[in-house]
């Protein structure tokens, strides 16, 4: 058992093994509740470094549990394992090997980073109390993800965790630099699935028709007017129309449009407005063009809110560990969603974002890659948070 607090340098002599097991998961990507693999990689090496694996949490996820000293006290830390539906286009050695499969979202990076604080923790164990690796599928789901199958899973339950704390890189920003807000962190995002309903018709007799597309291409702008008119605007909200589909030929009007929106907000009564505007507008704005409409509104995740107290824990870490130039604080908020906010419903903890490299490539991007050098600086990070957090006691 180690009594100094964990360095960076300290990951140095198994650096080449955590990078390549981040390459080997790079190469082999597996969507939202197909990580088999992904999971019996993790749970394998868990259980090789002394770690106690409970599989099968919540459809693929599992909870690696590693005890030391006498404490009661037990912290959890997660990560994420799911890929994306994007053909990957960065030409590495270690590229995907599964078509139209891609770890686009360093989700390879977040599940390493914690393996690598594993395997410190397994080797050091300089901490008192219970800690909790949760590895979590299907973060990239939208609704119905991971963290609700997991926590529906008896997670809490079963682990009974004092705190949780989770990170995700951030291109854009140097790599190693870590980014705090305690509060509301990151949006709540709602999809909106739309179907415009006209009737069909010969292009060139438009009369004898109720064209879709002509309404279904009005209402994209209609639907701006929602966040500039109806919101404060001291608010934040975003309605982003991302699809919109309708016909097939040249000469014939379609029977049908269809659109699908991205809906993100910080407040509950925002989103709660939100979503009747969206709906009265939709309605309305389509009647005047003698359409109708079908709306199927999906709540997705709610706003990840970070606690004060674990959020300045977390930070103090990442000063001590890469110096406060290193640290920015407060970051944020970010219009991006996650599915950890569903944890921080149930305990207090902290949603920690870690720099990926200025320049680099942003999140779903064909070209997107984890930067290696977070390996071992979000291991140490990792390490040297639960060490602080189950401090062992000086007596």
């Amino acid at each position: 058992m180690s009594t100094a607090l964990c360095q960076i340098g300290d990951l140095d002599d198994v650096k080449e093994e955590l990078v390549g097991i981040r390459r080997h998961l790079h190469q082999h990507p597996e969507l939202s509740y197909e990580e088999v693999d992904t999971a019996k990689l993790v749970g394998d090496r868990l259980e090789g470094w002394g770690y106690t694996v409970t599989r099968h949490i919540g459809g693929n996820g599992l909870v690696a549990t590693l005890r030391a000293g006498t404490s009661t006290r037990s912290i959890g830390v997660r990560a994420d394992m799911d890929a994306l539906p994007i053909h990957e286009q960065t030409g590495l050695s270690y590229a995907s090997a599964h078509h139209g499969k891609m770890h686009a979202c360093g989700h390879d990076g977040h599940t390493t980073m914690l393996m690598a604080a594993a395997l410190q923790l397994s080797r050091t164990r300089n901490f008192d109390g219970t800690v909790y690796l949760v590895f979590q599928p299907a973060e990239e789901a939208g609704f119905n993800s991971g963290a609700e199958q997991m926590i529906k899973d008896g997670l809490f339950e079963r682990f009974p965790m004092d705190a949780i704390f989770g990170m995700h890189n951030h291109p854009g920003v140097a790599t190693g630099t870590f980014m705090f807000r305690a509060g509301p962190f990151m949006a709540a995002c709602d999809t909106v699935k739309i179907k415009v309903l006209g009737k069909g018709s010969h292009a060139a007799r438009p009369q004898l028709g109720i064209d879709p597309l002509m309404s279904a291409a009005s209402l994209v702008m209609a639907l701006q007017t929602v966040v500039s008119r109806n919101i404060d605007p001291m608010e934040t909200a975003v309605v982003t129309v991302g699809s919109l589909h309708a016909g097939h030929a040249a000469n014939v009007i379609p029977e049908y449009a269809t659109l699908e929106l991205s809906v993100r907000s910080f407040k509950p009564e925002v989103r709660q407005l939100l979503e009747q505007r969206i709906c009265a507008l939709v309605h309305s704005h389509v009647e005047g063009y003698g359409a109708t409409a079908e709306i199927d509104y999906i709540h997705g995740y709610p706003v990840l809110v970070n606690s004060d107290a674990e959020t300045e824990f977390a930070r103090q870490i990442a000063i001590e560990l890469v110096g406060e130039e290193q640290v920015i604080s407060p970051f944020g908020p970010i219009a991006g969603s996650e599915d950890f906010a569903y944890y921080l419903q149930q305990r207090p903890g902290c949603f920690v974002r870690v720099g990926n490299g200025a320049g680099k490539p942003m999140l779903h991007n064909a070209h997107y890659d984890f930067n290696d050098e977070n390996v071992t600086i979000g291991g140490a990070y990792w390490t040297r948070l639960v060490e602080r957090y189950l401090a062992v006691s000086a007596a």
